[in-house]
């Protein structure tokens, strides 16, 4: 009988062994540190949460890493990540020149507080970032397709009027 749950611990340890052993630990310490982190295109969150560096885990290899903010330039850089290690990035975005009013304000919903938030397909931030009467995402008068996309889950596509000092609001 211990052999067989000998034979069956090492079933599912093995494997769960395996898997670990071919991912490595990402470090993203990026200023802006709200700057959104893409790994091979896709979006994993916020490089930082109170100006402490998040980790991913990410399989080991070659990735193309990419940090988006909209008031900053973006960048792009190859890394490669060993299994089992850490690999940190360390990069300062530069400054885009700052947008002119008139502005409304777009204020985002949902559960997942850093699903990613897309307006006109270019990343924005994330919700948390624009989801209560104190902040928002400043934009000029006009029509735009926002794009709501959870770290897990469907994404929502919404289109919205913006108008000056008026505040829409997108779940």
């Amino acid at each position: 009988m211990k052999c067989t749950w000998a034979l069956l611990l090492a079933a599912v340890a093995v494997p769960l062994l395996c898997q670990a052993e071919e991912t490595g630990k990402l470090t993203v310490k990026a200023n802006p540190g709200r700057a959104g982190v893409f790994v091979d295109g896709k979006y994993v969150g916020p490089a930082a949460n109170f100006r402490i560096a998040r980790t991913y885990a990410v399989p080991a290899g070659e990735h193309e890493i990419k940090l988006v903010d909209p008031r900053y330039e973006e960048v792009t850089t190859k890394v490669t990540v060993t299994a089992g290690k850490k690999t940190t990035i360390a990069q300062t975005l530069k400054e885009l020149p700052l947008a002119k009013p008139p502005f409304g304000r777009l204020r985002t919903e949902n559960t997942d507080k850093f699903a990613a938030v897309y307006v006109n397909d270019k990343y924005m931030g994330h919700v948390d970032e624009f989801s209560n009467f104190a902040q928002g995402l400043l934009l000029n008068p006009g029509d735009y397709s926002v794009k709501i996309v959870p770290t897990t889950g469907q994404p929502t596509t919404q289109t919205v009027k913006i108008e000056t000092d008026k505040t829409a609001v997108v779940k």
